[in-house]
């Protein structure tokens, strides 16, 4: 019962954080000198009548305080407004946002079921051949930028036709039975989760590795080992729980980048995703599709930390919430 009412308050703590969010950002983004219209005013086809009806439209033509208040009550009936070309932004967002919830999810999946045994490996067999080659091969994943290595991965699938380039699935899905429609999701999804998966655990395993580092040197662990019991029962008893602990708290602000961090992944691969379509957005300077993107993010961050908060608490019970 203790956890329904933690999570209760998390959620109408979260509310004035969202309200806070939400002013920063509109107020950032219609003060700046950034004009929505700016596409449409550079077209001499387009009559100066017709950018002044898509102006009221949008909604441009009343003081940015008015927008605001008309934005954030339409946002909170789940009215996200339009975009500028005339389409529902809850409509692009639907279309989208379980494809960045399904990528997230395998990326976390995979890099969290990769990381932490390579971590625990790293720091058990210290200063060894196999520790130096994890941390040369973690240090190199880290220091090579996302959008970089999705096109060596592009390049690398159009030139051997091993995976697709584009999409989430093929032209006659469709037609597929249940079994081959999720091979071709997997399929699709190979290549960008390999991309992010690589660039993920390099952090994670480090980390932990040197979270396991410092507990094996704490006292506890030392008087186990003294008392005799068996190394495996010592480590992945005594200690990966607590060294794993820094580690949960990590999963909310790793959840909530990955919709930034993947952005520019997706744009490479053409993945219909949220991080695409914000890039999308930002250059076409669709304010309510941005803000909408906005918030879907800070959501997104203020859930990822929940969900640590109550794994932590599960991982280890000294914790209370």
């Amino acid at each position: 019962m203790n956890t329904w009412v933690y999570i209760f308050k998390r959620i109408i703590g979260a509310i004035p954080i969202l309200f806070m969010v939400s002013i920063i950002s509109f107020f950032l983004i219609r003060l700046s000198p950034v004009d929505p219209l700016a596409q449409l005013k550079l077209n001499p086809a387009i009559s100066a009548e017709t950018i002044e009806k898509e102006k009221i439209r949008l909604g441009l033509d009343k003081p940015v305080i008015v927008q605001y208040f008309l934005w954030a009550k339409n946002f909170v009936s789940g009215n996200m407004g339009y975009c500028t070309d005339n389409t529902k932004v809850s409509t692009k967002i639907k279309d989208r946002i379980f494809n960045t919830l399904l990528l997230s999810f395998a990326v976390i999946v995979s890099s969290w079921i990769i990381a932490i045994p390579l971590g625990i490996l790293a720091a058990v067999y210290y200063n060894s051949f196999f520790d130096r080659l994890l941390t040369l091969i973690s240090s190199v994943g880290m220091a090579i930028p996302s959008f970089f290595f999705a096109i060596l991965m592009l390049l690398f699938a159009q030139h051997t036709g091993w995976f697709p380039v584009g999409g989430l699935t093929s032209v006659n899905f469709s037609e597929m039975n249940l079994l081959h429609k999720i091979l071709d999701i997997c399929w699709h999804l190979f290549l960008p989760v390999f991309v992010l998966t690589t660039i993920s655990l390099s952090s994670l395993m480090r980390q932990m590795r040197a979270n396991l580092l410092d507990i094996l040197s704490a006292e506890y662990i030392k008087f186990a080992y003294a008392k005799g019991l068996p190394k495996i029962k010592i480590i992945l008893k005594h200690a990966l729980r607590n060294a794993i602990n820094p580690i949960i708290t990590l999963l909310g602000f790793e959840f909530a980048g990955l919709l930034s961090g993947a952005a520019l992944t997706e744009y490479v691969f053409q993945y219909p995703g949220l991080g695409k379509l914000i890039l999308e957005a930002v250059m076409q300077s669709d304010i309510n599709l941005v803000m909408a993107s906005l918030m879907i993010g800070a959501i997104m961050l203020i859930t990822g930390n929940l969900i640590a908060d109550i794994l932590l608490k599960l991982t280890d019970p000294r914790v209370r919430i």
